[in-house]
């Protein structure tokens, strides 16, 4: 048994998990581990099982909005009004207790830098879910983000939008790190400038030259025999027929991909060498440095845990840089030891701060 089974096996062993796919990519020495089932008595995994990556969408996105930065087809700097109209004439909440009629205008537009990095002003502090006046009108307007993908129904990007445009912003443009609307709307932004579905621009842009076969925001029948059943406190949250069976009405940026360990390895190998052949290396590296400021870091509470973000991924102190997905997997790239680490599982964390196994993983990686 390797070093990596030896520490991945125990939360196998005593049913934290019912299995896991993982793998350490040191240069080009690669060891993977495959430990475990589909769940209690079910078929063990394989290495091409299929599990629903969740935020890891997001690095993923982000790189798609980069290749048309890169094409001249959208800046970083120009308003999302062109593309988003719904955000055009911000208001700003005045406080975070405030009702949702109680803004006062915002200062500038959001930029689609801002979306990138998470200072638009949309998104979900780190608060407890449905106390304050906007929380509860986020929820009522059923944008996703308020609880993990699969939740509940979203509607179609342009009545997403519309909804979305109902709502204050909850900090002025730049100001303050919040999770997870950013990417979203992205997402509804680089699919209306393609004049394409997400999925149809991703796949064009990233996840065909990448050759990320299994990669998507639905499961079709012929591989649905790879794809894992989510599990939370021991009970099925969403089965293989479930919502993954069939295309949705939005695909999330944010959170809707399903993918496998070696189409990770191919994303992941593509940012740790250059870029090549979706991006140039400067816009890797404009992708992968902190942009946030001591106290957006602080603000961000258990969502970061300190680290700092760069354009769609978290970057740490160290320079480590990558995401993960509350759904039970988690990805980094270490750009300084030439190393990849990718963990998948398929039982959803109990809080953004990961789960046991998760931790176990990270500290023997190192």
């Amino acid at each position: 048994m390797s070093s990596l089974e030896n520490v991945l096996a125990p939360s196998v062993d005593d049913g934290s998990i019912p299995g896991v796919v993982a793998a350490v990519e040191r240069g080009r020495e690669l060891e993977v581990v495959v430990l475990g089932g589909t769940g209690p008595g079910g078929p063990p995994l394989r290495r091409d099982s299929i599990f629903r990556i969740a935020s890891i969408s997001k690095p993923i996105t982000a790189v798609a909005a980069m290749a048309l930065v890169e094409d001249g087809t959208i800046r970083l700097d120009e308003p999302v009004d062109r593309l988003l109209p719904e955000l055009a004439d911000r208001r700003v909440l005045r406080s975070d207790t405030a009702e949702p009629t109680d803004t006062v205008p915002a200062p500038r537009p959001i930029t689609v830098e801002d979306l990138l990095t998470f200072r638009s002003g949309l998104g979900v502090p780190p608060l407890a879910p449905g106390t304050l006046p906007w929380q509860r009108a986020y929820a009522e307007a059923r944008l996703g983000g308020d609880g993990p993908p699969g939740s509940h129904p979203v509607p179609p990007p342009d009545e997403w939008a519309r909804r979305l445009g109902t709502l204050p912003l909850l900090a002025p443009p730049g100001e303050r790190w919040l999770y997870h609307t950013g990417a979203d709307a992205l997402g509804v932004l680089l699919a209306r400038v393609a004049g394409a579905s997400l999925g149809a621009l991703l796949t064009e842009r990233v996840l065909g030259p990448l050759g990320m076969v299994d990669t998507g925001f639905t499961v079709p029948v012929g591989k649905r025999h790879r794809f894992q059943p989510e599990w939370r406190a021991g009970t099925v949250f969403d089965p293989v027929d479930g919502q993954w069976a069939r295309p949705p009405e939005f695909e999330s940026g944010g959170g809707g991909l399903v993918s496998t360990l070696d189409d990770l390895l191919a994303f992941a190998r593509m940012l740790r060498r250059g870029g090549d052949p979706v991006l140039r290396p400067e816009t890797v590296a404009a992708m992968t440095y902190d942009r946030l400021t001591e106290e957006q870091r602080a603000g961000a509470g258990i969502f970061l845990d300190g680290s700092g973000w760069g354009l769609g991924m978290a970057v740490e102190a160290d320079g480590r840089y990558g995401w993960d997905g509350g759904l039970g997997t988690s990805w980094r790239n270490d750009p300084a030891r030439d190393l990849t680490g990718i963990l998948l599982t398929q039982v959803m964390w109990p809080d953004p701060a990961g789960s046991a196994v998760t931790h176990s993983f990270w500290k023997a990686v190192g």
